[in-house]
This record gives C-alpha cells, structure tokens and sequence, in this order.
C-alpha cells in the first residue's frame, strides 16, 4: 500500500463523501454521507482509527462533511481538488426507504495515496463511476500486499455506466476481495433471479473470503468456502433505512479487525472462520444496523451502544 506515514490506521477507506440533500414529507434537510464515508464514520463511533480518502471541495459543504467526519475520528486524506463537493438528493419514501439524484465528480490521482491499514475497503460510486473507478480497483490491487480487502458493490444504477459494465466492475473488485457486504436488492439488480444465497456463492467462487448479503426485515445470510449462515432481522421501528447497510458494513469489519495476525494470517483465518464465528459477526452487525434504522440519518451506534 502506498503510504506516506509509519502510521497504521485500522481501516483506510477509499470513496465518495458527499452530502444528501434529503426530501420528505416534512421538507428538505442537508446531511453529511455517502456510502465509503458512513462506512468510515460507523467505525470511529466503534473506536477504530479509521481513515478515509475522498474527493472534498474547500466549501461549505465540504466544511460540514470534514466536521463531521472528525467528531467520530475519521481521519480524511483529500484526493485531488474537486470544483464542489459531491451532493446526492435523496428522497425519503412512505416505507423509510430512499432514492438517489448525484451530482458527483470522481476523478482520481493516479497513483491514489492510500494510508497504510490493516483493512482496505471501498465500494458504491467509487467502485463503478468512471473514471476514477479504474483507479479505485489499482489502488485494492496494491493494497493487497499488506491489507485485508473489504468491498460493497452499494450499486447505484444511474452512475454504473450500464449493467454489464457494473456487473464486471463488481467481479473484479470480488475477485480481489477478502470481504464482500452487498444488499439484497443490489444481489437482484447484478444478477436478476438469482437467489441471494447462490450470488453470494458465486461470489465465494470468484475469490471473496466472505460474502455477505443483507435483506432488510428478511434478515441476512452469509457464505464462506466452509459453512452458510442465516440470520432473522433484529425487531425495530423504522425511522429511515439511511446508513443501515454501511452500519452493518463497518460493524462487520469492527468484528473482523479483533481477529489477531499478520495480514497473511488475518486473510487465512477470516476465511476459515467457523459456523458459529460468523454467526457472532452477523448478529453484532445486524444488531448495529437496527439501532441506526431506529433513528433519523446516519447515526450508528458507539461500543457501549451496542454492549447495552
């Protein structure tokens, strides 16, 4: 991993940071996000020392995010000097579920720096917007030398560049990665019909350690080379859906990072794990995802939230 500091960050994130511009019933509101962002915010609120990498204009709203970012510990390393940041206009349905409208620059530094860590990850836009999409898979392929790989396809299907396009984007980042976390309805758009369970083993197939496929109130499952894990939901009141996928992400990877080893011993162990180890690790991280759903915007839970 290329790296300018001795440093070694727990997790280094490599994606978009933006704000939602989010719309319902009750009117319009600003707040910080995007999917590698949140993902990075849910493990500062874990206590991890995480750092994230991402595309940030000297704003207003670039003020916001980088506050933001900083009252959970993120550490965020700017990538090149974008006009505006990024917005994303959400609008919050009836069921708490929301739609996206971008307005999003992703144009990479080649090489992108990337802070040393002991887990790379990356996903949504970053993964699949040209062009920075292309240095976003450079940047995992030389981050595997010395990091675990984490990945969330997160598909955005007005940004992907068409379904074919995305859907072999999505391979090559799994095929590269140790972890993969994706949503049920991103499974379906990649792969219609398919059955969750059967993309996530296809996923195992390609090269991924551990695939992991969300489903909202229908639960989750996971897959290794070893065993398959189902999980119910954890019961909630829905305030809105924001955030809850990246909260399992960055809870998930939390769990992952209290695995002891060298990054060669930590890529065998996380895919040897055991049946009841990764049912540990999805109920903690399903447990995490129900407290954010439980409240407005992305606010995931701290350590002693989740111990209580």
């Amino acid at each position: 991993m290329t790296t300018t500091e001795a440093h070694i960050h727990d997790v280094a994130v490599l994606g978009e940071a933006l704000v939602d511009i989010v719309t319902t019933a009750a009117g319009a509101s600003e707040r910080p996000g995007g999917s590698p962002a949140n993902v990075s915010v849910a493990l500062g609120r874990l206590g991890r020392d995480a750092a994230l990498v991402a595309r940030v204009a000297d704003d207003e709203r670039g003020a916001a995010l980088n506050a933001w970012l900083s009252a959970s510990g993120v550490d965020l390393v700017t990538a090149g000097s974008p006009e505006r940041t990024a917005t994303a206009r959400a609008t919050i349905g009836e069921n708490g579920n929301a739609t996206y409208d971008f307005d999003i620059d992703w144009v990479l530094p080649s090489p992108v720096e990337i802070p040393a860590a002991r887990i790379f990850h990356t996903g949504s836009v970053a993964a699949t917007l040209a062009p920075g999409a292309d240095e976003v898979r450079a940047a995992a392929e030389r981050a595997r030398a010395t990091a675990l790989i984490s990945y969330d396809p997160n598909i955005r299907p007005a940004l992907t560049g068409g379904h074919d396009d995305a859907t072999a984007r999505v391979e090559a980042l799994v095929a590269l990665a140790d972890v993969v976390k994706a949503s049920a309805e991103d499974a379906e758009w990649l792969y219609p019909g398919v059955a969750p369970v059967d993309v996530a083993r296809r996923w195992v197939e390609l090269g991924a350690g551990l695939a992991v496929i969300t489903d909202g109130e229908a639960g989750s499952l996971a897959v290794t080379a070893h065993t398959t894990v189902d999980i119910p939901a954890v019961p909630t009141t829905v305030v809105d859906t924001v955030g809850a996928g990246d909260t399992f992400m960055g809870t998930l990877l939390d769990g992952i990072l209290n695995i002891p080893g060298d990054i060669d011993e930590l890529r065998a162990r996380v895919r040897s794990l055991d049946h009841e180890a990764v049912l540990a690790l999805l109920n903690r991280a399903a447990r995490a995802a129900a407290i954010t759903v439980g409240r407005e915007g992305m606010d995931p839970p701290t350590r002693d939230d989740l111990a209580g």
